[in-house]
């Protein structure tokens, strides 16, 4: 299991991903908008979302749990 968490303060722009479904290592999970600088958040690793934490139009702050990939 590995927990995604965001880096900075941001809005979540974009959910490319669903729970589900199965990512590569490299694939766009979401993006992230700060300071209006899109931000796209990559898998970190081969596998399924099992859990998105996290919506389009949601805040997210430094550390803020966003997705589990299993």
């Amino acid at each position: 299991m590995m927990e995604m968490r965001a880096e900075i303060v941001a809005s979540v722009w974009g959910v490319i991903v669903a729970e589900g479904d199965h990512v590569v290592e490299g694939d766009t999970l979401m993006i992230l908008e700060s300071m209006k600088m899109e931000i796209p958040v990559v898998a970190e690793r081969t596998g399924v979302v099992s859990k998105l934490h996290v919506a389009k139009g949601d805040v997210v702050h430094e550390d803020d749990l966003i997705a589990v990939i299993d």
